[in-house]
């Protein structure tokens, strides 16, 4: 059970909350992954990209309204928005907002190649 603030959500809810606020806020290339055969910090990893900063902290913005209306507050943030990559801890599942170029550089789509995607929304 995500057990990042107040909930009953599970972690799978958690994610798909976050995968429909970034597709909101019209992130690009997302992508649900389910980590648990091959993390053991995390069950779930969402990536997406912001085409701007702007972007970046909007969409960073809509996941935490999203949450904070079902009591989940993330456990962690790391990342500043002119930096490309915003990372969002909230225990079991795991958040990057990337800029398309960090995306690229950092290559965590292929680093977690092994995880079982459930989402991919081009």
């Amino acid at each position: 059970m995500a057990n990042c603030g107040r909930t009953t959500l599970e972690a799978i809810e958690v994610a798909h909350q976050v995968v429909a606020a970034a597709s909101e806020k019209k992130a690009t290339d997302i992508v649900l992954l389910d980590t648990r055969g091959v993390c053991s910090f995390a069950d779930y990893f969402v990536m997406c990209s912001g085409e701007s900063s702007k972007q970046i902290e909007a969409i960073r913005d809509e996941i935490g309204h999203t949450l904070k209306k079902e009591g989940i507050l993330p456990h962690h943030y790391e990342g500043a928005v002119d930096s490309g990559w915003l990372l969002i801890d909230l225990r079991d599942v795991i958040v990057h907002i990337f800029a398309p170029i960090e995306r690229e550089h950092y290559q965590l789509d292929q680093l977690w190649s092994q995880a079982a995607p459930i989402v991919r929304i081009q």
